[in-house]
C-alpha cells in the first residue's frame, strides 16, 4: 500500500508494537534462558508446577515461547494476529494466577499481565500499521480472517490450560485438607 503522507496512527502502532513486544521478549527470555534475573526453564518449570500448571517444564516452555516469540513478532509487525494472540494467551494464564490477589500489581494482583495481554490482543485486532514487516510483505500473514481464527484458537488453549490448572489446584487443596495418613483410616 502506497502512502503519500505521514500517518501518525502508523507511528503510534509502531511505538506500541516495539515497546510491548520488547517487554514481552524480556519476560519470555526470563523463562526460557534465565536472562534478566529469570529462572530459566528448570526454575520456571518448578514454579509453574507448584502453582498447578502441570507438567511445569512444558508449560514454562510454552509460556516462554508465546511471550518471547509473540513479542518478537509483534515488535517486527510480522504475523500480527498470531503474535498478538499468542502473547495475549500467555498473559491470560498469568492473569488467572494473579487474580486471587486483587487488581493492583503492588499486592501481587493481575494489573500488569492483564494490561500486557489486552495490548497484545488489541494489536492482533488493529493490525501492525504501515511500518511493519507485514505491510512490506503485502499482509500475507495478516489477513482479516486470521484475527478471529488466532483469537479463537488462543482462547481455546487458554481455557484448557487454565481449566487444567484450576483442577490441579483443587486436587492439591483436597490432598492438603485430608492430611497425611487420611487414606489409612
Amino acid at each position: 500500500m502506497t502512502r503519500s503522507c505521514f500517518d501518525r496512527r502508523d507511528l503510534g502502532l509502531l511505538l506500541l508494537r516495539v515497546t510491548t513486544g520488547g517487554v514481552l521478549v524480556a519476560h519470555g527470555t526470563q523463562k526460557l534462558f534465565g536472562w534478566f534475573g529469570g529462572h530459566g526453564i528448570e526454575g520456571t518449570g518448578a514454579f509453574m508446577e507448584s502453582i498447578g500448571f502441570a507438567p511445569g517444564k512444558a508449560n514454562a516452555v510454552v509460556a516462554g515461547l508465546a511471550e518471547a516469540g509473540g513479542g518478537t513478532l509483534l515488535a517486527l509487525g510480522l504475523a500480527t494476529p498470531a503474535a498478538g494472540s499468542a502473547a495475549a494467551g500467555a498473559m491470560a494464564g498469568a492473569t488467572a494466577v494473579h487474580a486471587p490477589n486483587g487488581f493492583f500489581s503492588q499486592g501481587g494482583g493481575y494489573e500488569y499481565p492483564a494490561f500486557l495481554g489486552t495490548v497484545a490482543a488489541t494489536l492482533a485486532v488493529a493490525g501492525p500499521g504501515a511500518y511493519s514487516v507485514d505491510d512490506a510483505l503485502g499482509h500475507s500473514f495478516n489477513r482479516n480472517w486470521m484475527v478471529p481464527a488466532a483469537l479463537a484458537g488462543t482462547a481455546l488453549g487458554v481455557l484448557v490450560s487454565v481449566g487444567s490448572r484450576a483442577k490441579n489446584v483443587r486436587e492439591n487443596v483436597r490432598e492438603q485438607e485430608s492430611g497425611p495418613g487420611a487414606d489409612e483410616e
